[in-house]
């Protein structure tokens, strides 16, 4: 399958720059797969729970976005730098070393100093050197009383997708996070968390339907471009994830009762196809989408001819052309499905990307 069978055209100024004015009051619109291709429901955030059933299994994805966008200054020329911090791989307190994306990246070499902020200020060093800027760098505080966590947390910006055309403001650290935000760790939202209130879950808890959470810490290459010609010789970066005790019986739980598991979200339905793929591969559960608790690796690449164990339903955004998010839901739905309601979401001028309108597909 070709890459460029996922492409379409979408008008700059549906590509949403901010969120909605109150969050929740999104545009829904809704995909039945068992419908022709180019019927739609169109409906609002607010009406998702007279779209679900008593019984119900939300599940959702409690990570937590962190600033990890650091603006600084070369040591000891003074020269612009910019550190995207990308995973931390070791350390803790008052120092840590992380995998980051550096820029100018031809001008930062093993053994280059740069200082973020202050103060107290973040001090850093890059040990490493990989390709496309990627760096090791080992970061430290000038204070000997604060943590690294503490100091990117006031002084880093949240890093907001390449599409989003402005600097980040002080909205965006309580818009760019979902309510139920929990664990840090990611460098981007689980966007299709955004539309959800506490009201909502209100509504939805008394309509009959259940919620839990997986974490799943979003990585940079969720907005890594499908570079190949070909969809299968693609490759998605891996994420980590967790999944508690409680949270597998749930899911395995309402499985075995015929009750659909609606995933939340790319992130999460990543994450529970790869923990069902890993107890498939185990020997366990491979019919039942059985889901096993603990940690785990998401490397999986869902696209067209993906079989689904674990995911009955899902509520997303809109994505990038040629994308792998894109390629995901069309496994779900089909691509001419898929690529055809998003003709009549543009038609109907619903809003785009990470703070855009939702989509359920059922």
């Amino acid at each position: 399958m070709l890459v460029a069978d996922f492409d379409f055209d979408l008008p700059q100024e549906l590509i949403a720059q901010a969120p909605p004015e109150v969050r929740g009051q999104s545009r829904l619109l809704v995909v039945d797969r068992a419908a022709s291709p180019g019927v739609v429901t169109h409906r609002m955030m607010t009406d998702l729970p007279s779209c679900l059933r008593a019984g119900d299994l939300l599940v959702v994805n409690d990570t937590k976005v962190f600033p990890a966008r650091l603006l600084g200054r070369r040591v000891p020329s003074g020269g612009a730098v910019e550190c995207m911090l990308l995973e931390r791989i070791g350390g803790e307190g008052g120092e840590q070393l992380w995998n980051a994306l550096m820029h100018p990246g031809q001008k930062l070499k093993v053994g280059g100093r740069f200082t973020c902020g202050g103060p107290p200020s973040l001090q850093g060093e890059i040990i490493g050197r990989g390709s496309f800027g990627h760096r090791t760098v080992r970061l430290w505080t000038d204070d000997s009383g604060a943590d690294v966590d503490s100091v990117i947390d006031r002084i880093g910006h949240l890093p907001l997708p390449p599409y989003i055309h402005r600097p980040d403001s002080p909205e965006d650290a309580e818009r760019y996070q979902t309510v139920y935000a929990r664990a840090r760790g990611s460098v981007a939202a689980p966007t299709a968390g955004l539309h959800f209130t506490p009201e909502l879950f209100e509504k939805l808890a008394a309509h009959g339907v259940e919620r839990t959470a997986i974490t799943l810490h979003v990585g940079y290459g969720t907005f890594k471009p499908v570079r190949a010609e070909v969809v299968e010789e693609h490759v998605v970066d891996t994420e980590r994830f967790n999944i508690s005790e409680d949270t597998a019986a749930r899911i395995n739980k309402a499985r075995a009762e015929g009750r659909r598991v609606i995933a939340v979200g790319t992130t999460t339905t990543r994450a529970l196809e790869s923990a069902a793929r890993a107890a498939a591969e185990a020997g366990a559960g491979e019919a039942s989408g059985l889901i096993r608790p603990g940690p785990g690796i998401a490397s999986l690449f869902i696209h067209p001819g993906h079989e689904f164990r674990a995911v009955d339903a899902l509520v997303t955004n809109f994505h990038l052309p040629k994308s792998s998010l894109l390629m995901l839901v069309s496994a779900f739905a089909g691509r001419e499905r898929v690529l055809a309601a998003y003709q009549q979401a543009i038609a109907a001028g619903y809003r785009f990307y990470s703070y855009g309108d939702a989509m359920m597909i059922v």
